[in-house]
């Protein structure tokens, strides 16, 4: 039998290879003690390779040189967030299944914008915020190795942001926690019933964020003549942000720094010794988030000597981590994995005097013009209920109440709108719902979940900048995405690179068989056959 016809009947037998015990045959290295996921927020495979001569050999390059190495990792749906990748990553699936569309949601039945991951039923530990990882709709990585287990394997997870940690957390974390924006304590839900001693601990010690905000300064931590990647750096300066000074939004701020990847990183390392993980019989899961995206206060934005600085001193704490687990549980027992979100915010400058391609595309005036529109043809009411991120609510009820066929209205709507300047579609709930579709019909239908997104689904033309009301987040539409690698460590991996981009949903079920146990269910990813 070919080797082609092996993988290809190795793959279409996943579900029965994922419980069953592995033959002599196909047995590829112990099952890992202790897997870590690291998730880098708008990792830039580029910026990697442009400030990789200044690392050192401990982190980035540690991974690279003896990892399996895949070039890039796509995201198949509209307008990655951290919210959505991230929930990705760990479901394998998208958002049409596991219903994390973004980082917030329209509420239709309050209409209110909402995190994504509300939900009233739970109190917050450290912070107000009332979130669960419920709104996930499907099964995760993390819940599937607390099933195969028992409930046995410990899962922690510590990022930034809520909806990073929920996502990596899934519904049977042994502890979710993030930073909490309004005094900087590390925070999670009641969902979780479990305590932390090491992150109470943290708590309540004068060495919490609460207290040494106040007296942290970011300054380069090299000679600025080396921050040489960019020739477009113009203030190639010795930066001076201090966080303490504003009051507002020094936690927002501080999250956008460095600073917040060695806050994550010490809590990971403190509960991976204190809590032996990777100790005992079942494997345990720790998932950590980093920051790499640009900071709001660079003079330069995209070209900064901060996103130089940042790379440098993410460099050292990957490098920090990966010295903690190979003292810990060492990297023949650990499965490493490493994946960018897919997406970059960008911050350009338009210089004075240009008048650039696109134009502003202003939501409101899109939608008081629809208003008047159906207004004409269907009479005088307040139709649309909501512009919310590229979508359109209709008061539902309203349309049913006159009797009027919903989707016929929805076509009249978006016939209407897609000839509004940079607009380049318009998809309607009801095209989403139907069967038929071509390939840029399915990239947005991926992106769809009934009940979360509009009823109409906007798709700006790039170069086109949409400027809210009362907002100065102003960002051009992009349609290409960031190129960035995957790489898997440790756990008797063969260095190796691999020039293909592969799936961000094909991340969770390839780290199921590596543990031997059930893909997430609405996994339908390939298993990378590197990974065999």
């Amino acid at each position: 039998m070919g080797s082609n016809n092996m993988i290809r009947i190795l793959s279409s037998l996943v579900a029965f290879f994922a419980i069953a015990p592995l033959t002599a045959q196909n047995r590829s290295g112990e099952v890992p003690k202790l897997v870590v996921a690291i998730t880098v927020d708008q990792l830039r495979g580029d910026y990697l390779e442009m400030f990789r001569h200044s690392f050192g050999n401990k982190g980035f390059n540690r991974l690279i040189s003896n990892g399996l190495v895949y070039s890039n990792v796509q995201y198949n749906y509209p307008n990655p967030d951290r919210a959505s990748a991230i929930t990705t990553l760990f479901t394998g699936a998208y958002p049409s299944y596991h219903g994390i569309t973004g980082e917030n949601r329209y509420q239709l039945e309050t209409g209110q914008e909402v995190s994504s991951f509300a939900d009233d039923r739970y109190l917050g530990n450290y912070t107000t915020e009332k979130l669960s990882p419920r709104s996930i709709k499907v099964s995760t990585i993390t819940d599937e190795l607390k099933i195969a287990s028992g409930g046995q394997s410990d899962v922690y997870t510590f990022a930034p942001y809520a909806s990073q940690a929920l996502a990596s957390g899934g519904h049977a974390a042994s502890g979710a926690y993030w930073i909490e924006e309004s005094k900087g304590k590390w925070a999670t839900s009641t969902f979780f019933s479990n305590k932390q001693p090491a992150v109470d601990q943290q708590n309540r010690s004068d060495k919490s964020l609460t207290y040494t905000i106040g007296s942290i300064t970011w300054r380069p931590s090299r000679e600025i003549e080396s921050y040489d990647a960019f020739p477009y750096t113009k203030n190639r300066y010795r930066f001076q942000h201090n966080f303490g000074n504003d009051k507002k939004d020094s936690y927002e701020l501080f999250k956008q720094s460095p600073y917040v990847n060695s806050e994550v990183n010490s809590m990971a390392i403190k509960v991976l010794e204190s809590n032996q993980l990777g100790k005992r019989m079942n494997p345990d899961f720790l998932a950590v988030t980093f920051y790499a995206g640009n900071y709001d206060k660079a003079l330069d934005k995209n070209y900064s000597v901060e996103i130089q600085d940042t790379y440098y001193r993410l460099d050292q704490e990957i490098g920090r981590l990966l010295d903690a687990i190979e003292a810990s549980v060492g990297f023949k027992h650990t499965l490493v994995y490493l994946v960018s979100t897919g997406y970059f915010t960008e911050q350009e400058i338009i210089p004075e005097g240009m008048l650039p391609a696109g134009g502003d595309f202003h939501p409101d005036r899109s939608q008081a013009l629809l208003n008047m529109y159906l207004m004409a043809l269907y009479g005088r009411q307040q139709w649309i209920k909501k512009y919310h991120d590229r979508h359109i609510f209709f008061d539902r009820k309203l349309v049913e109440d006159h009797k009027i066929d919903f989707a016929d209205f929805q076509e009249k709507a978006a016939a209407f709108l897609v000839q509004s300047a940079g607009i380049q579609q318009v998809i309607t709930a009801n095209q989403m719902t139907q069967a038929g579709h071509n390939e840029q019909t399915l990239f947005l239908r991926n992106g769809y979940y009934p009940g979360i997104s509009g009823d109409l689904m906007l798709e700006l033309q790039p170069g086109w900048r949409v400027v809210e009301p009362g907002s100065d987040l102003q960002v051009r539409e992009r349609s290409n995405a960031v190129i960035s690698p995957v790489i898997f460590f440790g756990n008797d991996i063969k260095p190796q690179k691999i020039n293909r981009t592969i799936d961000a949903t094909e991340i969770a079920p390839s780290v199921s068989y590596r543990l031997r146990i059930r893909a997430p269910n609405a996994a339908k990813g390939k298993i990378l056959e590197e990974l065999y």
